[in-house]
């Protein structure tokens, strides 16, 4: 019987050990692409067997270089550089849902004779993965994530930052199981820190003996190192993380009992987050009288426990992420009934790199680069349509919130050389609100298909060479206002059915010629005396209309919706704002144009112009406007709670610390959407807080865009002679120099959220003169002291931690030197993370003491350091 069951054994121990080589030895779920390798090349390498194909498939863009140096690992004497294009990609197809490992390679070795190694950002889609830095021309670097991708490709990326020519070397992507590496947040994904063998002091491992490709790397501790007993099932029988036998079956423990195992990392940040992975497999035969249980700390708090390894090996995981420190300690003590010290076969550490911007909508991008192939644009697209937005493509805008899935809304390709007919394709861009085509070669009918187009208020197709009939529906909408429509230029198209017949009237047209030229010569004359009439007149420059898709209200129907202007809500430059409500029973502000305001004009038409073309959930929403003789107004939705000025000084109800975060959060979508969401970008140029209103659900939406301005680009300045903004929140450097640009309206941000954190107005009378908030509160930051800074009213309920964090943004924010402050992108995400800390607080229902105190290094100028 005993040998019936030892025959059994050993049969089972050799089907599964068998099983395990043949596991070990399946590449299915690998693409392994060498980068650079001529195309249809392909090889296995000699090193670890990896198949590996050319990537000139899955990139148009680059050149091959060879490396002149021989005595390297066959996928690395190729590289791919990138001389031309800011943003190079890559588009590799996989399978949405499945969990991958995903590595980039780069080796430099002096491949372009310059011997001076590159330095330049690695992204992920819409999303910045990395920054590559070499440190000499025979480093191998290495860029890891774990992601789970949305979409049915994938598309990384390498961006010139000025600082050398980007190349890559390798691309690996490893299927894994899905129950592995786990987030708290699809948004989410990791990046190896370590992955030790602490049991090894000089091997490297992977595939084969890893099959998911991880790779193993050796540790130098000084702790004593134990391997497998010869009595110890070898068979590694374990979990779903398919850790290789030959690191499972080393370990390293304490030399006595008594000494605890410490292994430490170290955080750039101290809101970096980590999570930690610890792999367990007892590797010696214990006699009756031993045991070996121990319990994990990390930072002294208890962590996991009690650890009893067996020889089917176990894996520690945290469940959510670590974070909070600067310095990590986990430490592996022993149990008081342990005879044994404890042992650690491997451990694993991973960062938190939060990929928050979300991909495109996969019909926009399928759409576009269908466009893009049929016209064989010649525009460096490259990579996701709308992200990052600073790599928008050329030509596009996208609606982009941070909360929904980024839809093209506006398309550009006017003087592009496009020919032939106006493909169908466009038509599924379904979010599109404006189209512009004009100035190329496009022929064939203006299609019905662009009628599917329910969003689109501006279609511009002058200057081509179609040809028949406007479809009707089109005509239908200009004359109803909702689409600005453009098809001047177009000679054979024709807007009525008796154009068509223009062929057959020639003659008569001919004939009537010269009666049509005396008449435009009466118009011209006439036209002219009118307009020299109306110069002469008093508010000769308040005329003119304004043109718009939102809805045209007459001057009777503003009477009725205000009840003959009865309640005024606020008052400005250009006029005074009354409450109304309109027939849906709608509430409104109505802004009307003073007559008497030459200056509020002007601000006025220009607020008008930008709000007519700009949306955003953070922004006022223009609902209509009036423009009949000399009566303008704009109608927008009525905001129920006021403006953040009198919530923050003249309201009883005291804002709590969460509420002020999620206003800043708001205003900073709002901004973000200007300055990065639009092209040209948009500067505010009057930030404040009356300028901030918030609705019934206290989200804040930005107003007042009278002295707003377009530029011609991200770093574009102008000198302005025309003064902008309210005395307080003024940049001073605008002040010195009048050059207006982006981080001007940053500085009025971080005037307003100093306003937000204190309570306290910009500017205070203090003894018959204004002390500006400034000057009161950076001597407060100096000394340490938050609770001397923060809002009296709100009695020390806020979290201590969350409000350094945005003492530190606005700080940045008001930086003396412009070029230190950071963009309103980097400000969104900081102060997402502040709100994230304070709700974090509140949820464990308890705020820290009152008398915690938090010291800063000493300021310089106006720029905090880091705590």
């Amino acid at each position: 019987m005993m040998r019936m069951l030892l025959h059994f054994l050993l049969v089972l121990f050799g089907v599964l050990t068998t099983f395990v080589l043949i596991q070990a030895q399946d590449q299915s779920g690998f693409i392994s692409i060498d980068c650079g390798l001529p195309k249809d090349i392909n090889y296995s390498s000699l090193d670890t067997g990896i198949n590996y194909i050319s990537d000139a498939k899955f990139i148009d863009a680059g050149v091959s270089k060879k490396i002149a140096e021989t005595d390297i690992k066959q996928e690395l004497q190729y590289v791919r550089s990138f001389p031309s294009g800011v943003r190079n990609c890559y588009r590799i197809n996989v399978t949405s849902g499945i969990k991958y490992l995903i590595r980039s390679s780069f080796y430099y070795g002096n491949y372009d004779d310059l011997n001076e190694p590159p330095e330049f950002d690695l992204h992920f889609g819409p999303n910045v993965w990395d920054t590559v830095k070499l440190t000499n021309i025979s480093h191998i670097t290495d860029s890891e994530i774990i992601y789970t991708p949305l979409l049915d490709y994938i598309q990384p990326c390498l961006v010139n930052t000025g600082k050398g020519t980007p190349f890559i070397s390798v691309i690996e992507l490893r299927t894994l199981n899905n129950e592995v590496y786990v987030t708290n947040s699809a948004k989410s994904v990791v990046s190896p820190l370590r992955r030790s063998d602490v049991g090894s002091i000089a091997n490297e491992y992977r595939y084969k003996d890893d099959v998911y490709d991880r790779i193993w790397f050796p540790s130098n501790s000084s702790f004593k190192r134990l391997h497998i007993s010869p009595g110890t099932a070898s068979l590694l029988l374990g979990n779903n993380y398919e850790l290789p036998a030959i690191v499972m079956n080393t370990a390293v423990t304490s030399e006595t009992p008594s000494a605890p195992l410490n292994f430490s990392w170290e955080a750039d940040n101290v809101n970096d987050q980590f999570y930690l992975y610890m792999h367990f497999k007892e590797v010696e035969e214990l006699a009756a009288n031993e045991t070996r249980s121990f319990n994990i700390t990390v930072n002294d708090k208890f962590w996991y426990g009690n650890v009893t390894p067996k020889s089917l090996y176990t894996t520690a995981f945290s469940t959510k992420p670590l974070t909070g420190a600067t310095r990590y300690l986990f430490s592996l003590s022993k149990t008081e009934n342990s005879t044994l010290p404890p042992i650690l076969n491997a451990y694993e550490v991973y960062k938190v790199k939060l990929f928050s911007q979300l991909e495109t909508h996969q019909d926009d991008v399928d759409t576009i680069t269908n466009i893009k192939n049929t016209y064989g644009v010649t525009r460096n697209w490259q990579g996701d349509p709308c992200g990052p937005v600073n790599y928008m493509w050329e030509g596009l805008n996208c609606s982009i919130d941070g909360y929904s899935i980024p839809r093209i809304t506006s398309l550009n390709l006017a003087s592009s050389g496009l020919t032939g007919e106006i493909p169908s394709s466009i038509s599924k861009l379904t979010m599109l609100e404006y189209l512009d085509l004009s100035n190329n070669s496009l022929n064939g009918p203006l299609p019905d298909f662009l009628m599917q187009l329910r969003s689109l208020k501006v279609l511009n197709v002058g200057k081509n060479k179609l040809v028949g009939l406007v479809p009707i529906e089109f005509l239908d909408r200009s004359k109803s206002g909702s689409l600005s429509l453009s098809v001047d230029d177009n000679p054979d198209l024709c807007m009525t059915e008796s154009c068509k017949k223009k062929n057959v009237v020639v003659p008569l047209v001919a004939s009537l010629s010269a009666l049509a030229v005396i008449l435009l010569i009466s118009l011209g004359i006439w036209l002219f005396r009118r307009k020299t009439d109306e110069d002469t007149s008093p508010n000769s420059n308040n005329k003119g209309s304004m043109k718009s898709k939102h809805q045209k209200f007459s001057y009777t129907e503003i009477l009725k919706i205000t009840d003959n202007f009865k309640t005024i809500i606020g008052e400005g430059g250009f006029g005074k704002v009354y409450f109304g409500i309109l027939k849906d029973q709608t509430q409104v502000a109505v802004k009307r144009l003073s007559p008497s305001s030459k200056q509020g004009y002007k601000e006025f038409q220009s607020e008008a112009q930008l709000l007519m073309v700009v949306h955003h959930r953070n922004l006022v929403p223009l609902l209509g406007y009036c423009d009949e003789g000399q009566t303008k107004a704009l109608i927008y939705k009525y905001m129920a709670n006021g403006n953040l000025q009198q919530l923050l000084v003249k309201n009883s109800n005291i804002l709590s610390w969460n509420e002020r975060l999620n206003i800043a959060v708001d205003t900073a979508h709002g901004l973000d959407y200007l300055h990065n969401g639009c092209k040209p970008p948009i500067m505010h140029r009057d930030l404040k807080p009356s300028n901030i209103l918030l609705d019934e659900n206290f989200h804040a939406k930005i107003a007042d865009f009278g002295l707003s301005r377009a530029f011609g680009n991200d770093d574009d300045s102008h000198i302005s002679t025309r003064p902008g903004g309210t005395f307080g929140y003024v940049d001073p450097e605008y002040q010195r120099t009048g050059n207006t640009n982006k981080k001007n309206d940053i500085y009025s941000f971080g005037i307003i959220l100093f306003e937000l954190i204190t309570g306290r107005k910009a500017l205070v009378k203090a003894s018959g003169e204004k002390i500006h908030i400034l000057q009161w509160a950076i001597p407060i930051i100096e000394s340490g002291n938050i609770q001397n800074i923060v809002d009296m009213r709100l009695q020390g309920e806020f979290s201590i931690d969350s409000a350094w964090k945005v003492v530190e943004v606005a700080m940045a924010c008001i930086s003396q030197t412009a070029t230190e402050r950071p963009d309103i992108s980097q400000i969104l995400a900081e102060l997402k993370e502040c709100l994230s800390l304070s709700m974090v607080q509140r949820k464990r229902g308890s705020t820290r003491s009152r008398d915690e105190l938090v010291s800063f290094a000493t300021v310089s100028e106006t720029t905090i350091l880091a705590r």
